[in-house]
């Protein structure tokens, strides 16, 4: 697939998930206005990383990288009526596991929250909240795997823009809930923090319905067919499970960091989480949108036996990968503290809760090009049938990551538990690529490293016209204001995408040209 297919499909994505984060953003700043970074804030995320553990397992992580791929080779080998009997196997699968994991996961969450959080027994009630909203939110993940199996399917039909804007229904479920029903808790007896767990659970259901009508016009029809034998059901459990594996050595980390983080001053879970979402714009913007188009691209050319096609797939979507998150990770460091005063400081989001969480920003911003360019690269492992090499490669980088995680939590706190995740992740990328090259030859390294560090230099430019020109404005109008942020923030963006732009033309980065003649013709 060429760059420009690359681009145009992920331009398709990129708009569907751009309403997403917009409305992400949105989801943040009613918790923030609504709940602050504190008691009940911290309670929720504990509680909700629990099933988003699972759902990265079950859903948009191991299952999907190892759905798309053996539904590539269901189709080519036998053809589209295998393809939709093999989609109705795996989701009814998918029903009768996940629905057995959410039963264990309802009945054993007390010891859960416990050892995922134990600083919260030092507060009174914090433990008790965190696994009430536990038991709550456990079913969304029968309710998201389903999901991500329907999108799994509609990728590969080439359909992208439903399946990408579906992650929006759990943004506006919790956007409402925050104004209709956490308002109702207290008539109950509950904290209004616990009428966001049943939005997150309405959400999952969205994220499912949306999809069934585009799922139907592809032809699927569901059937009470279950079979644990089936020779694809086998090979996709063989490619999940290692998967698994290293998705669980990745949230290792993600319990270490919280672990740690539930220890040090009350609201860094939250600064951290409220950095953490503000980062997965851009990630979501460019990296989770091409690394979908390749994941479905680089399927087709290994069940095709085209390794040219899937390099060449490969090549092109990690040019464009750092074309457009290099650019965003200096212009977030600049503008960290503006950006999150402009999205987040209302309410009881104050300005230290601002200071605090800018400071994670930062060093989150620093691996953002790393975590897109790992969701790129990843896929083609799967598809070549070498899942063991990212696992592998993942317990080498998150071993790294948890000793950084103690190493740097003391100097830095909650944003040296944040840097370390960074520092991880530029080491796993740097290891799969190098593990893929040795295994595939080159994949245009050298192409690539030219392209990135021209792009990187006017990247670092972008980055210190945005931080000195926010600092001029924000000398003569400050940062009190909703007004004052805006002009901010928006001369940063202003100053950051001018420089960008002229040094990149100036240096010739071939990659932005090739993008800019895409959308002129578009």
């Amino acid at each position: 697939m060429s760059q420009n297919n690359v681009a145009r499909s992920a331009g398709v994505i990129s708009a569907a998930t751009f309403l997403s984060r917009v409305l992400g953003l949105v989801r943040e700043q009613v918790f923030a206005a609504q709940f602050g970074a504190g008691f009940a804030v911290d309670a929720f995320q504990v509680a909700f990383r629990i099933p988003n553990l699972l759902r990265d397992l079950f859903a948009e992580g191991a299952m999907s990288a190892a759905f798309v791929p053996t539904l590539s080779r269901a189709q080519e080998r036998s053809g589209p009526e295998a393809a939709l009997r093999l989609a109705n196997l795996v989701i009814n699968f998918l029903l009768v596991v996940v629905s057995a994991i959410c039963l264990v996961g309802i009945l054993a969450a007390p010891w859960i929250v416990r050892t995922l959080a134990p600083g919260f027994a030092a507060v009174p009630g914090k433990l008790e909240l965190t696994t009430l909203m536990t038991r709550i939110m456990t079913p969304f993940l029968v309710l998201v795997s389903t999901a991500a199996a329907v999108m799994g399917f509609l990728n590969t039909r080439r359909v992208f823009f439903i399946p990408a804007v579906a992650p929006a229904m759990l943004n506006l479920a919790l956007i409402a809930a925050g104004f209709l029903i956490a308002p109702l808790c207290p008539r109950f007896g509950l904290e209004p923090i616990v009428g966001m767990a049943f939005g997150a659970l309405l959400g999952g259901l969205g994220q499912l319905l949306i999809q069934v009508p585009a799922l139907r016009a592809q032809g699927y029809r569901w059937r009470p067919e279950v079979s644990f034998r089936d020779p694809d059901v086998l090979h996709m459990v063989s490619l999940m499970t290692p998967a698994a594996v290293g998705i669980a050595a990745v949230q290792v980390n993600n319990f270490v960091s919280t672990f740690l983080a539930s220890s040090l001053q009350e609201g860094s879970v939250s600064w951290l989480n409220y950095a953490y979402r503000l980062m997965q714009l851009p990630i979501g913007l460019f990296g989770v949108a091409i690394a979908t188009v390749t994941l479905a691209e680089v399927a087709r050319h290994a069940a095709q036996k085209n390794i040219a096609g899937l390099k060449e797939t490969l090549s092109s979507s990690l040019r464009l990968v750092f074309l457009l998150t290099l650019p965003a990770t200096l212009v977030l460091i600049a503008l960290a503290r503006p950006i999150v005063a402009l999205l987040y400081q209302h309410g009881k989001f104050g300005a230290s809760d601002t200071v605090e969480t800018a400071k994670a920003l930062w060093a989150y911003a620093a691996g953002l090009a790393a975590f897109s360019a790992v969701r790129v690269m990843v896929p083609a492992f799967y598809s070549l049938g070498m899942a063991r090499i990212p696992v592998t490669v993942s317990f080498i980088s998150i071993g790294i990551t948890v000793g950084l995680n103690f190493l740097l939590m003391g100097p830095m706190r909650h944003a040296g538990l944040a840097l370390a995740t960074s520092i991880g992740s530029v080491l796993n990328f740097a290891l799969l690529f190098w593990m893929l090259r040795s295994r595939i030859g080159g994949i245009g390294g050298r192409a690539l490293a030219f392209s990135a560090a021209k792009i990187l230099l006017a990247a670092a430019l972008a980055g210190g016209a945005a931080w000195c020109t926010a600092g001029a404005v924000e000398g003569v109008a400050g940062l009190e204001s909703l007004g004052a942020r805006l002009a901010v923030v928006g001369a940063g963006f202003a100053a950051a995408a001018l420089v960008f732009l002229g040094a990149a033309t100036i240096l010739r980065v071939e990659e932005l040209q090739r993008l800019l003649g895409r959308l002129r013709g578009a």
